[in-house]
């Protein structure tokens, strides 16, 4: 394996709206530090991959109006490595634009795709895992996805069954795929994990560039038509009508859905390093260490607690004190301009910033 044939894919698009008050859609959450650790989601990701691929082969693909935020936080990136999109259309079609356009720069490229929003616990053991997939896709044709050994029966993951049998979490080497479970309930999580077989989904995979291209254009014609004459407007001054236009008319479409879960060549690694997705206050309260007596999590400068547990307590108000009782299983959230109290459980969460599609708080949004 040539290291200089090896690229990653960053997919920084979204809008975050799991993470608001704090994430909003003119400063998602991928350019915050939401986790207090020194450093936004982006860049921390962006430094992760300097340690395993060149720099000129990090490509970030992002929404337009989010241009000037990454330039701002990663001002060393060439404008030929950020991929811009148009619309929002999941993640099928901003895959197939990374793969295209590193097919037209490099034939022979391998993919890591990873979403920008990851907390790693330990960088080394993730590095090592990287390089080894990479030399594993590099002698196999697969499209080989990270699973991560679960500790926890968590509801706001995916899951994937390797073909290895109950001791398929003690592997160190890669598994085919056997089924993909969305998000199930807790009951079900629990059964799940007691099995032996499941993983939780990171959501990064790896391949060949030439092998997804084929993959995607028979299992997702629905995209990757739209695509067509890739070859001689990529690159060139044609590419953002090209993109627009094959935006436009795209399927909006998750590569699990409308790939992984169709094609035989799914594979999975199973690896353990310190592993959180935060896409959700209650992982994020899950990552977060340190917490009090009460297993509260607090990010604020100055607070009174009492008779108050399993709480997350952020505010970005300097010098604010933020006074609770009687609170549990809770979310504070304080921001300069939005305070919300709610409980934790991600379900109650997502009906209740529902109101906020209300025209009367689109200046909050």
């Amino acid at each position: 394996m040539d290291i200089k044939n090896c690229y990653c894919v960053i997919m920084a698009g979204g809008v975050g709206k799991r993470f608001w008050p704090l994430s909003r859609t003119t400063v998602p959450k991928q350019f915050l530090d939401v986790a207090d650790t020194g450093e936004t989601f982006i860049r921390k990701t962006y430094n992760r991959f300097l340690k395993i691929v060149p720099e000129e082969n990090i490509l970030i693909v992002t929404a337009d109006r989010y241009k000037d935020l990454v330039k701002e936080q990663i001002p060393e990136i060439s404008d030929d490595n950020l991929l811009l999109e148009p619309y929002s259309r999941n993640t099928a079609p901003c895959i197939a634009y990374a793969t295209y356009t590193l097919l037209k720069r490099n034939p022979h490229a391998h993919i890591i795709v990873t979403p920008s929003d990851h907390l790693i616990g330990d960088e080394d053991i993730f590095t090592e895992t990287i390089l080894n997939a990479f030399r594993y896709v590099s002698d196999h044709d697969v499209l080989m996805t990270l699973g991560v050994v679960p500790t926890r029966p968590d509801t706001n993951y995916g899951y994937i069954q390797a073909c290895g049998g109950r001791d398929a979490y003690k592997s160190q080497e890669p598994m085919p795929v056997k089924t993909f479970t969305e998000k199930p309930d807790k009951a079900l999580a629990q059964v799940l994990i007691g099995t032996g077989e499941f993983f939780w989904n990171s959501g990064i995979f790896l391949c060949k560039a030439d092998v997804i291209r084929q993959e995607m254009e028979e299992h997702l014609p629905e995209v990757t038509r739209f695509f067509t004459g890739w070859e001689s407007a990529i690159g060139t001054k044609l590419e953002r009508e090209f993109i627009l236009k094959a935006y436009t008319d795209s399927l909006n479409v998750s590569l699990d859905y409308g790939l992984l879960e169709k094609t035989e060549r799914a594979w999975i690694y199973p690896t353990s390093f310190g592993w959180q997705d935060v896409g959700t206050w209650e992982s994020l309260y899950n990552f977060i260490p340190g917490k009090d007596k009460s297993e509260n999590a607090i990010v604020a400068d100055k607070t009174l607690l009492e008779a108050t547990s399993n709480t997350l307590v952020i505010s970005k108000e300097k010098k604010k004190l933020i006074a609770i009782k009687g609170l549990e299983d809770f979310l504070v959230i304080d921001t300069d301009d939005v305070l919300v109290i709610c409980p934790k459980d991600d379900r109650k969460f997502k009906d209740f910033i529902s109101g906020i599609a209300m025209p009367d708080y689109e200046k909050y949004r």
